[in-house]
C-alpha cells in the first residue's frame, strides 16, 4: 500500500471474478456472496429466476415475528441472489426510465451473443417487459435488458 492508497487486483479464471484488495497491508480475498432485492411476490420471482437464469432456491425462510420471508437463490459462478418480502416494505420511485441512486440492475451472462438473443425473445413471448433491445454497448458488452416481474432491470449480456 502507498500513499495510504488502496490497491485492488483482479485474476479471471473460470466463469467467475476473483477481486484481492490490500487494506492495511494485508491481501483480502473478495467476492460478491450475494445481492438482496425486496420483491412483493416471493413465489413469481423465484419461478422467474429458476426458470429464465437457472438458478437454484433454497428452502423458504420465515421469521414469524417480523414477518419476514425470503430464499436465497444459488448460481453457477457461486453468487446467489436472495429475494425477501415483508408486508410494510414501501413502494420504490424507481424504474428503467426514471432511475434513483442505488444498485440499478443485475447482469447475468450467456454463452454468445445469438444466446442473449434467444433468452431476450423467450422472455419476450412469455410476456416480460424488453425495455432495451440487442445491441453492443459503447464498453463492449452485447447486451438487452429487460425487466423481472417486480420491474428489477435485469440486463442479459455476452
Amino acid at each position: 500500500m502507498q500513499n495510504n492508497k488502496r490497491i485492488i487486483r483482479s485474476r479471471y479464471g473460470g466463469s467467475s471474478q476473483t477481486s484481492f484488495a490490500e487494506v492495511n497491508n494485508k491481501i483480502l480475498k473478495m467476492k460478491i456472496e450475494h445481492i438482496a432485492i425486496w420483491v412483493k411476490d416471493l413465489e413469481k420471482s423465484r419461478a422467474f429466476y429458476q426458470k429464465y437464469f437457472g438458478a437454484v432456491s433454497n428452502e423458504k425462510y420465515y421469521n414469524p415475528v417480523k414477518n419476514f420471508q425470503s430464499y436465497f437463490l444459488s448460481f453457477d459462478n457461486g453468487c446467489r441472489l436472495e429475494i425477501m418480502t415483508k408486508p410494510d416494505i414501501r413502494e420504490t420511485e424507481n424504474s428503467y426510465e426514471s432511475q434513483q441512486y442505488g444498485i440499478i440492475h443485475l447482469a447475468f451472462s450467456v454463452d454468445s451473443k445469438e444466446k442473449v438473443d434467444e433468452l431476450t425473445e423467450t422472455l419476450r413471448k412469455d410476456g416480460y417487459t424488453v425495455a432495451g433491445e440487442s445491441r453492443t454497448t459503447g464498453d463492449g458488452y452485447y447486451e438487452s435488458v429487460i425487466l423481472d416481474p417486480e420491474n428489477n432491470i435485469i440486463e442479459i449480456v455476452a
